[in-house]
């Protein structure tokens, strides 16, 4: 049996305990397809619209307005045109402390004067990240935990649907064992070692992967291994072949295999064109 939703796979801001950027989908003509994760999710557009789906449920969103998607929510996106919309994505640790063992939280739009306050903290959270003046990531920290504790003491509410519990805590599993793979994607972290550390069969955790994320998880490993080897290549001087090793693969050559598959290029052509743009905008701004 085959879903028609895929896993997400989420690493926070580098400089930040969560993930902020502005949404992909900001020039229209954008569909991203039926997906879930872990984490809380708050889209907020600040310009134009979104067509928003919950579990098949349309919640279409005109700026000034968000959505929060709560943890485990299969959700979907429509942009049909230009939109400027600001998306928090925030680790379910950042919750633990406040939630019993199995229980979920459940956010949800409050009154007016609430949800607006949530609107001011996440519009001036990004733009402080975006200009980066002196000292800007504890400014963001600030107003990060502002915002969480503005959700946790205003916004949630515990989950009761008996349904939606099974499908959150189906879903959870997946998400806890996503969660350690991110901890030790650089380890040699196999399927059966994986399997074992969570008590299931190899077999089991390859169905489970193949069944509620559309991935094999050889694939989602090497993707997340690629994605972090991405972030050090663009952030560091090291030279390709420790970026490999540093991010788990055996050598330069398997994680150009696997980088060239994700992104189209080659590691040293992509670091190469990242170079001359920045170079470029350098250029510009002394100019």
């Amino acid at each position: 049996m085959r879903t028609d939703f895929k896993h997400e796979l989420i690493i926070p801001n580098e400089d930040l305990p969560f993930k902020m950027f502005e949404f992909e989908g900001k020039n229209g003509n954008y569909r991203r397809a039926k997906h879930w994760h872990r984490s809380v999710e708050i889209f907020l557009v600040l310009e134009g619209r979104l067509e928003f789906y919950i579990d098949n449920r349309a919640y279409p969103l005109e700026a000034p307005d968000f959505r929060i998607v709560n943890s485990n929510e299969i959700h979907s996106i429509d942009a049909p045109e230009q939109n400027r919309t600001i998306v928090v994505q925030i680790p379910a640790g950042c919750l633990s402390g406040y939630l019993d063992e199995q229980e979920y939280a459940v956010f949800s739009k409050q009154s007016e004067l609430l949800n607006m306050e949530l609107i001011r903290l996440i519009a001036q959270m990004y733009q402080v990240y975006e200009e980066k003046k002196t000292a800007y990531e504890l400014k963001v920290r600030g107003l990060f935990y502002q915002m969480l504790y503005l959700l946790v003491t205003e916004f949630m509410t515990k989950e009761e649907n008996q349904v939606s519990l099974r499908q959150k805590r189906h879903l959870d599993k997946l998400s806890k064992i996503t969660s350690y793979m991110k901890n030790n994607y650089d380890q040699d972290i196999t399927l059966e070692s994986v399997a074992e550390e969570f008590g299931f069969s190899p077999t089991y955790l390859s169905r489970m992967f193949k069944r509620y994320a559309d991935i094999s998880y050889k694939t989602y490993l090497l993707n997340l291994r690629t994605e972090y080897g991405l972030r050090e290549m663009m952030n560091t001087d090291h030279s390709l072949s420790d970026v490999a090793m540093n991010n788990g693969f055996p050598n330069s050559r398997a994680f150009a295999k696997a980088f060239l598959k994700r992104y189209g290029a080659l590691p040293s052509e992509y670091r190469n064109q990242m170079r001359d743009v920045k170079a470029g905008k350098s250029g510009q701004s002394a100019g």
